[in-house]
């Protein structure tokens, strides 16, 4: 008994961890979007994909429209069928907020969108005294896993 929970140890994948910079740019949100879902997908996460790609380009986008961030980062971290993606900025005042967004709007639904389709989401601050950043992160998780 004890060799089957040692090969079942050895047989689980170490956690793979992906960094991503792309400038603040309008053209930002599609690029980050298509890197991040072709990065699960390599990694055999194809079923996270979507969701990833609609997250990614909310807050890449929220970035892009809220803040004067010079370069937008996003750390990727893939182990045991679950990918944990945050997108980082440098302006450490811009507190992401949900809002109610009016029925034609085009935007404004990114962090709603987050709490409905991702494990976990929030907000961390880089620094603790004084924050240098921040980043918006979520966690998506295989459904096999869950």
């Amino acid at each position: 008994m004890p060799e089957a929970a040692e090969t079942t140890e050895a047989a689980a994948e170490p956690p793979y961890a992906y960094r991503l910079s792309a400038p603040n740019s309008p053209k930002s949100p599609k690029a980050c979007r298509d890197a991040i879902a072709a990065l699960l997908q390599a990694n055999g996460l194809e079923d996270l994909a979507d969701t990833a790609r609609l997250l990614v380009s909310e807050a890449v986008t929220n970035v892009n429209q809220h803040t004067t961030t010079r370069v937008i980062h996003i750390d990727a971290l893939v182990r045991d069928r679950i990918a944990t993606i945050a997108v980082r900025d440098s302006s450490p005042d811009d507190l992401p907020r949900p809002r109610r967004a009016a029925a034609d709007e085009e935007g404004g639904r990114g962090l709603f969108l987050m709490k409905q389709l991702a494990h976990a989401c929030g907000v961390t601050w880089e620094s603790s005294a004084h924050p240098t950043g921040k980043h918006i992160w979520f966690e998506l998780r295989d459904p096999v896993t869950e």
